[in-house]
């Protein structure tokens, strides 16, 4: 972990400025990938929605998250960006932001949790009036400690279902300054990104980080949310026997009809060889699970904290503890039993991977990108709550997205559309 005893710059934060020439080359590569937001990029640097905006981002310093931050900048926006995450950060892309495009960065891939805090820290000394959060931890600072600040901010954007929750617990709580945007709510986002783009890339941080076979394994998914449905499909594809867990009777069922074995973690615990979490909430792999579990698991979480798998009660049960691969750590119990915690139990397809396919955030982004202009045109009409994004931006990103795919579509006729919108016409 990065020691934090040196001061923080306020042009930014990362481990070798010598790396921006490489993460220039990453940046331009994933922008092959990002059609929508190129798109919008070429409008934004026209018509300016943004001009003299301070946005204060805390999101995974990825090729991708690059993409969107030069969209933002060539909106008119002034930016400063964290991790959300202190794993998840892309060095060369870190110091290709600050040396290249000027956009305080303050990353670093492996910080320790007060290195962590204080570059959260320093992207809120920016006073930003406009929010984009990973989790909700930028917004957590501003109303605990700067609550100063925040009559100067109109609105935020919140990126994933973790901290859309904290979001919505704040707002029903009645302590919630500003409306936040739940990005994570549109269609284009959950039902591509969560799905298509946690489901590949949880299984790309898994191979890289041990070398397994998924094939003939017991794969067990703590969660059939869209991350969830996405992870087991690809398990499935890979040639693992698939077990579902959950708390709720309808995905519960839904997973049953999609042909996955539905039992309870205590049960599945006896049994699975890998285990990832998707869920959003604590302790999901806990004591007496690891308990049950067979010699040589492995663990490991995808869901935004990491707090899905209680690592207190796993140091508690192991008589020791040591890294057997860059990102695996072994923790041995008094009977000899082994089980592996990959990437500290933080995302494991940040930790150990690349993150989501840049086909797939291009939607996500895109979804950032148009809700911040949203919000810079209708803030004075927003109330202190989440939305969710509105309807016509999440359809404007699908089209966007079928015409960089080649992709044409039929529209109602008139005949049609004057059909479905009447109720005079039944059986003839």
């Amino acid at each position: 972990m990065k020691s934090s005893s040196k001061a923080i710059s306020a042009h930014g934060d990362v481990r070798d400025a010598g790396l921006a020439k490489q993460g220039q080359e990453l940046i331009d590569w994933a922008a092959r990938e990002m059609p929508v937001l190129l798109l919008i990029r070429d409008r934004f640097k026209q018509e300016q929605p943004l001009r003299g905006l301070k946005v204060g981002a805390c999101l995974h310093v990825t090729t991708e998250t690059a993409n969107l931050m030069l969209t933002l900048k060539a909106g008119g926006a002034d930016i400063a960006l964290c991790a959300s995450n202190p794993l998840s950060t892309q060095d060369p892309v870190a110091a290709a932001l600050v040396q290249g495009h000027a956009i305080p960065t303050f990353a670093i891939k492996g910080e320790d949790t007060e290195t962590y805090y204080g570059h959260l820290g320093a992207v809120v000394d920016t006073e930003p009036q406009l929010t984009m959060d990973d989790g909700a931890d930028l917004v957590t600072m501003l109303h605990r400690e700067r609550t100063e600040l925040l009559p100067n901010v109109i609105g935020g954007t919140e990126e994933t279902t973790t901290g859309v929750i904290r979001l919505r617990a704040m707002a029903e709580q009645g302590v919630l300054r500003y409306p936040i945007v739940a990005v994570n709510e549109a269609l284009t986002k959950h039902m591509f990104d969560n799905r298509y783009g946690t489901g590949q890339s949880t299984l790309d941080g898994i191979i890289r980080a041990t070398n397994v076979l998924l094939a003939g394994k017991v794969f067990v998914v703590a969660g059939y949310g869209w991350c969830g449905r996405g992870l087991a499909t690809r398990a499935r594809g890979m040639g693992s026997h698939v077990v579902v867990t959950e708390i709720d009777p309808l995905r519960a069922l839904e997973a049953a009809m999609d042909g996955f074995q539905v039992m309870t973690m205590r049960e599945a615990a006896r049994v699975g060889d890998i285990f990832v979490t998707v869920t959003g909430d604590i302790n999901v792999l806990d004591r007496d699970h690891f308990q049950a579990m067979k010699d040589g698991v492995l663990l490991a979480n995808s869901g935004h904290f990491n707090d899905e798998i209680n690592l207190r009660a796993l140091d508690e049960l192991a008589a020791s503890v040591r890294p057997v691969r860059e990102f695996v750590q072994e923790y041995r119990l008094d009977d000899g039993r082994r089980l592996h915690v990959l990437g500290e139990g933080r995302l494991i397809n940040l930790a150990a991977a690349e993150g989501h396919p840049a086909a797939v955030m291009d939607m996500s982004f895109a979804n950032q990108a148009l809700c911040a202009e949203h919000i810079a045109k209708n803030a004075a009409a927003l109330e202190r709550r989440v939305y969710d994004v509105p309807p016509e931006i999440d359809a404007e990103v699908a089209r966007l997205k079928l015409d960089a795919m080649g992709i044409a579509i039929d529209k109602l006729s008139d005949e049609q559309r004057k059909y479905i919108s009447s109720w005079e016409s039944g059986t003839t």
